[in-house]
């Protein structure tokens, strides 16, 4: 009894099917297998080996009999998956003396055009590979791209966010609680506001008095308060080391107001002046007119020919335990000349540059139209043969030269014959009209390019002004002021 091979073997069920098991990828055929022909094959263990061929003859095929219970044995060397035998070994071509042959199954022309034709399928395929991996590569580098993009403006976004939190944080923490008094403050103090003071100059006066504790605290409580706008100039009780809230609502409270300043404004006569301080300071006419008259000790000049009148800049001025209407009148002579020397004016044309802007602030308060003013006060002073003669014609002139300080001058008014009536006497008045304001100044010292005589205002709430160059121009605009006049008579009455 020989010993059955232990590879490769057959199971049971092939053993009664009849039919060999077959260890390759290839289809399975049921006809003998050709072997190479200068091939050797080996037979399995118990099976006879073929006898070697000749050198001069041809060794027929070895074939194994296809029998119930016989495998095909692979040739030597051949792979258990079907891989092709190798060639002859060096031995056995030098051996033999013949060359070596190539099984009739695998052609040599045919072979090359295969390998060829594969190798240039190959190769396109490859190329076409090679391409989409490209572009898909260029696809994902624009996707990393973006991406990127994306995150450096989220990164830089959440960045931005939390530096501005963290300043708000550090910046309301320490404002709020280093920059401002707790509050409600004690003591007292005055403090004054000057007419039109911003909110940040208030703040700066309530820090310089004690009052707050800091600009900035004040300022966030001002802004945020509608109301603010609203605090009158003049002179307040407060106390101090109050907080910025509570020292904005003492302003707004009128009852803290402490009536102690002078406040001139613009345009108003000397007489009103003279009014005010007897008012606030409790002194007499008689001493207001005593330090009037003392020209060396309020510090008007010479030019001014011995008259205050539009010399007291407007403004509010503080009066002090120790202020007496001759020291309250110097700052006020000292201010005008101070703006005057500012904006250039010569000593010699004081005099003269206060007069016309005293009647430009009389004749109109709307800051356009005051440059236009200006400029039909000098025209007329310069036509001394054309239709004005010289005369400026300004009816406030006339109605300061009867004492009155606003509305229409009446016929009563016109005849009235004194140095101001600028109808019955040409040139200039003698002296300014009323304090008049830097823009006047201004517009005095800058008028604008025109040739107009004439201007009249055809209504009065609003300001309207008409310009015109010929007294025809001029009767026409004077028509629409009669009308207004004739509607709203108590607006057109003198007083």
């Amino acid at each position: 009894m020989s010993t059955p091979p232990p590879y490769p073997f057959r199971s049971r069920r092939e053993i009664h099917s009849g039919e060999p098991k077959v260890y390759s990828d290839a289809p399975r055929d049921n006809s003998s297998v050709e072997s190479p022909k200068d091939s050797v094959s080996t037979p399995l263990h118990g099976t006879p080996a073929a006898a070697p061929a000749s050198a001069d003859t041809e060794a027929a095929p070895a074939v194994a009999p296809a029998s119930v219970g016989t495998a095909a044995a692979p040739a030597r060397g051949a792979s258990r998956r079907g891989r092709p035998a190798p060639l002859p070994s060096f031995d056995e071509v030098t051996d033999s003396g013949a060359a070596p042959r190539v099984s009739a199954s695998t052609p040599r022309a045919s072979s090359v055009a295969t390998v060829a034709e594969t190798a240039s399928e190959t190769t396109g395929m490859r190329s076409r590979r090679l391409a989409s991996e490209r572009r898909a590569a260029r696809k994902r580098k624009r996707r990393r791209r973006i991406r990127s993009f994306f995150i450096i403006v989220l990164v830089l976004g959440l960045v931005a966010g939390a530096s501005y939190v963290a300043y708000d944080q550090l910046f309301n923490s320490s404002t709020t609680s280093s920059d401002d008094y707790p509050g409600p403050g004690s003591g007292s103090v005055e403090v004054t506001i000057d007419e039109e003071a911003s909110g940040r100059a208030i703040g700066q006066t309530l820090v310089e008095a004690g009052v707050v504790k800091s600009v900035g605290a004040f300022v966030r409580q001002f802004e945020k308060t509608s109301a603010a706008m609203s605090i009158r100039p003049g002179t307040y009780r407060l106390k101090q080391q109050m907080s910025a809230s509570g020292a904005l609502a003492a302003l707004l409270d009128e009852t803290n107001r402490v009536d102690s300043t002078v406040t001139i404004g613009s345009g108003q006569k000397l007489s009103e002046v003279k009014q005010r301080i007897i008012d606030i300071m409790g002194v007499s006419e008689a001493d207001v007119d005593a330090a009037l008259a003392d020209t060396e000790a309020i510090g008007l000049p010479s030019e001014a020919g011995g008259n205050a009148e539009g010399w007291l800049l407007p403004g509010s001025y503080e009066v002090g335990e120790t202020d007496t209407p001759t020291t309250l009148i110097a700052r006020m002579v000292k201010g005008t000349i101070d703006e005057l020397d500012r904006l250039g004016v010569a000593p010699a044309d004081r005099e003269t540059v206060l007069i016309k802007a005293s009647i430009v602030d009389g004749e109109m308060n709307i800051d356009r139209y005051m440059p236009m003013v200006a400029r039909v006060i000098d025209n007329r002073l310069a036509d001394t043969n054309g239709e004005t003669k010289g005369f400026l014609g300004m009816d406030s002139t006339v109605l300061y030269g009867v004492g009155k300080t606003s509305g229409v001058p009446d016929q009563a008014d016109l005849d009235n014959d004194n140095p101001y009536n600028t109808r019955l006497h040409p040139g200039l008045p003698p002296t300014p009209i009323g304090q008049p304001s830097e823009k006047a100044i201004k517009a005095v010292l800058n008028p604008a390019d025109g040739t107009w005589l004439y201007f009249v205002t055809v209504n009065l709430d609003t300001g309207e002004t008409l310009f015109a160059s010929t007294l025809e121009e001029q009767e026409k605009n004077r028509e629409q002021f009669k009308a207004y006049c004739a509607a709203n008579p108590k607006v057109c009455t003198a007083s």
